[in-house]
């Protein structure tokens, strides 16, 4: 457990610095591009490479190969500073090379196919924005195809990352994300143009430059480890047929969220007025930033620990594992998502109420981060269970569960859409996620590979108590920093960062009270020497 909690917090320190350099230009897009047509057309082009990342890239291929690549290497084949034994380092990269041979032709066809056909899939996304003028749609259009270049990158530093992942290595990965940020706020900070649609077009073209960037580094990176692909002529080896069998049911599986972002982003361009698919972009965001620095470390750390564990049939360490990966999540997000429900528009306000994006924006926007935020332990969740089924090497179940969660979602979305408009859309996106964890954690349960142990049924009704008296300190707070979110940017940060701080102590004092963890404790997991 402790070499988890190491590994999430390396994981989780460097996906922060990429999450707040994110929030920065996030900040800087709100100020120079806004929340309107052409903010619209961008987030559009950049949701379409983003969802086959999703499903792809990074989530269907991770969870498909790194098990395989894992097993490849063997349990307890690991040097000082994360390098397998030589004989097993071989192994895998014979086999990450007959991965390379077969991706990199699929990646290189189906990228220029996409980039042909972005007239087509841009109109099916967006029914061609009935709503706006066909200059809205040339512009989606135009920008699809700047950045869908971006996937083909990404799947590649997706194949690396596994492989670095896999042998401990997990930082270099981690710190990719932060290269993307970089180039999009250089973008914006250096050749922002005089309008909107000029910022928007640089950051469009700034995304593939960013892909670029990570390919490099997780290239250079692997050379470190003594992992040098070569390429090879495609052969579909009983191996690579095996991942290729996995990774459609695991893009489903692992792609759930996004695609359900995706859903609503279509239904918010086709039914919505100007500006609701800005709104929903900024509050997913934020909502993001949680997830990034819980989820997708604890993820990351996860799945490779339990298979290397489920291999060495160690079935109560990989029982014990997830419980206490559940505990974790649940005591970071569980505050989190109070905060951003209850506080969601000073906070709005103070991070993008300024240049092109206004004081309707905010309320807007607001009023969708609080939606969108209660799910947020849902989708923290997915993240921690359903490593548990690919470690197994079961795609197809996460599959099934996350398109029963797709038509909750659909439905939702359908049902909330007419009375409650994009905030709807971000309650039924929320609902999904709780139905995909839920449904996630009754299989597990019902098949004998995963049960709630004692110390994590006692605590986790301790942190959701500590978590409401958290919640009644931020809506008492809230109302005495009103008066100053009209004012000066500099005296919202100061209000804003008085009411997190008074949120974070009745957190922790709540919680240490009704002794749902201990400084000890905490002390104790980061100290203890892995075993």
């Amino acid at each position: 457990m402790a070499s988890l909690v190491r590994a999430t917090g390396t994981i989780g320190g460097l996906t922060l610095v990429s999450r707040i350099l994110g929030l920065a230009r996030d900040v800087l897009f709100a100020r120079y591009v806004g929340a309107g047509s052409a903010s619209d057309c961008f987030q559009i082009a950049f949701r379409l490479p983003n969802l086959f990342r999703a499903l792809f890239a990074e989530g269907a291929f991770s969870a498909a190969f790194v098990p395989m690549f894992s097993r490849t290497l063997g349990p307890g084949h690991f040097g000082h500073g994360g390098s397998a034994a030589g004989a097993d380092l071989a192994a895998g990269r014979a086999f990450a090379e007959d991965v390379l041979a077969v991706l990199l032709p699929v990646l290189v066809l189906f990228t220029v196919v996409m980039v042909v056909l972005a007239g087509p899939v841009v109109w099916a996304m967006t029914g061609g924005f009935p709503d706006a003028s066909p200059e809205k749609y040339r512009l989606a259009v135009e920008f699809t195809r700047i950045t869908f270049p971006y996937l083909l990158l990404i799947s590649l530093v997706s194949l690396l990352g596994g492989i670095l992942n896999s042998i401990g290595r997990f930082w270099v990965n981690a710190a990719a994300p932060v290269l993307l940020n970089v180039a999009l706020i250089a973008g914006l900070v250096l050749f922002h143009g005089s309008t909107p649609v000029a910022s928007a077009r640089v950051q469009s073209a700034a995304v593939t430059v960013a892909g670029v960037l990570q390919f490099v580094w997780l290239m250079w990176a692997c050379h470190r480890a003594r992992i040098d692909l070569r390429l090879r002529l495609p052969r579909l080896t009983p191996q690579v047929r095996d991942l290729m069998r996995r990774i459609g049911p695991a893009a489903l599986g692992a792609g759930a969220v996004q695609i359900n972002l995706v859903i609503s982003t279509a239904l918010a361009a086709r039914f919505l007025g100007q500006g609701a698919i800005s709104y929903l972009y900024y509050a997913d965001r934020l909502n993001q930033l949680p997830l990034g620095l819980v989820g997708i470390g604890i993820g990351t750390v996860l799945l490779p620990t339990l298979s290397r564990q489920l291999a060495g049939k160690l079935d109560a360490a990989a029982m014990h594992t997830q419980n206490r990966a559940i505990e974790l999540v649940l005591l970071l997000t569980l505050p989190a998502a109070a905060a951003l429900v209850v506080s969601a528009l000073p906070i709005v306000r103070t991070l993008f109420e300024h240049g092109r994006f206004t004081e309707t924006n905010s309320v807007a926007t607001a009023a969708a981060l609080s939606a969108f935020s209660l799910g947020l332990p849902a989708y923290v969740l997915i993240k921690v269970l359903t490593p548990g089924f690919y470690a197994r090497s079961d795609t197809k179940t996460p599959v099934r569960i996350a398109v029963a969660s797709m038509l909750v979602n659909l439905v939702g979305n359908l049902v909330l859409i007419w009375p409650l408009g994009f905030v709807g859309i971000a309650l039924s996106t929320a609902a999904a996620a709780w139905v995909n964890a839920g449904a996630l954690y009754w299989t597990l349960r019902r098949r004998g590979h995963f049960a709630l142990d004692h110390r994590l049924r006692r605590n986790a009704w301790r942190l959701v108590a500590a978590s409401a008296v958290m919640a009644a300190v931020l809506i008492a707070a809230d109302r005495l920093i009103a008066p100053y979110m009209g004012a000066s940017l500099l005296a919202r940060g100061v209000a804003l960062a008085l009411l997190i701080a008074a949120g974070g102590v009745a957190y922790v004092a709540a919680a240490y009270l009704l002794r749902a963890f201990t400084f000890a404790d905490l002390k104790g997991q980061l100290r203890r020497s892995p075993k």
